[in-house]
């Protein structure tokens, strides 16, 4: 009998899920950047080893919202936390644990407060940034507040049933050990994807968020935020993608002088495609997307 199960990893923003998550699966299924909320979709990558298939749902950092498209990607980090097997929550060894620290805890005690066959872990992450000491003392930290939200919720038995792992999506440091956990974990089920699958993504959106992906990175602090990518066109051999921003002064910086910055996306997400696969980037101005629902709607957020 094969086991399988859907393990939602949450947290606050920048906190390396998304890293993490390639790690685990040993396989990129969610793109990177060091800007905050890089995840906008519940993104589903698949690991099948040894009779055993891990689904993890990647989230969107939770985080206090301040426009129309914010509230829609807290909603879609909540709603993965229901009907999965495992909840792994995850914070950073480097940063104090902050208010989005604590609403993330306060949701896996929730969720595991809600099922009792729910597997809750807690994950300190960026293991490779700090030394043992800080990585030691952060466990703790995470241990008494975990404690400290159950007792407040009047269920201190579900703390006890909280792991905690330290890991680096980085360097991979822990990631096997979690990874076995959650492994032993998993209930009896046949698949639920086929082994081969590796993600859920389909592939026009896959094109879009690769580009998407080089954009945040070349615009850092400049507009990560207002960025939206959508594939056009996609054949065998051309995909045409339109880079969404909401002002003209940002389709000048994704743009860049003489085209630079432009041709430098282009090329940086060119190399993650099929050989000899042609790209066509085009820049256009959507004003305030991510405050009106309607061009919510239209993207699919």
């Amino acid at each position: 009998m094969t086991r399988a199960g859907l393990v939602a990893v949450l947290g606050r923003p920048n906190v390396g899920k998304s890293t993490l998550v390639n790690a685990l699966t040993r396989a990129k299924v969610s793109i990177t950047a060091a800007s905050p909320n890089t995840t906008r979709r519940a993104v589903r990558g698949v690991l099948t080893e040894g009779g055993v298939q891990l689904v993890f749902v990647d989230t969107p950092g939770l985080h206090r919202a301040q426009t129309s498209l914010g509230h829609r990607l807290n909603e879609a980090a909540r709603h993965a936390a229901s009907d999965v097997d495992a909840v792994v929550a995850v914070i950073e060894a480097p940063q104090v644990l902050g208010p989005g620290d604590r609403a993330t805890l306060a949701l896996l005690v929730r969720a595991a407060d809600a099922s009792a066959d729910l597997v809750p872990v807690v994950v300190v992450n960026k293991t490779d940034r700090v030394g043992r000491a800080t990585v030691a003392e952060q466990l703790l930290t995470a241990t008494r507040v975990v404690e400290e939200l159950a007792a407040t919720a009047g269920v201190p038995a579900v703390a006890e049933r909280v792991e905690y792992f330290a890991t680096s999506g980085r360097t991979r440091a822990g990631v096997d050990a979690l990874r076995a956990h959650l492994r032993a974990a998993m209930p009896e089920s046949p698949y639920l994807f086929d082994a081969e699958e590796v993600s859920d993504v389909e592939p026009s959106e896959w094109v879009a968020e690769l580009v998407r992906e080089q954009v945040v990175r070349r615009t850092r602090e400049e507009l990560p935020h207002a960025v939206h990518c959508r594939v056009t066109e996609l054949t065998e051999r051309r995909a045409r993608v339109e880079i969404v921003v909401e002002r003209p002064s940002q389709r000048a910086i994704v743009i860049g002088k003489g085209g630079q910055s432009l041709r430098a996306i282009g090329t940086a997400a060119r190399q993650q495609l099929p050989d000899g696969m042609y790209l066509e980037l085009r820049v256009v101005v959507e004003p305030d997307w991510q405050r009106r629902d309607d061009a919510l709607d239209r993207f699919g957020y």
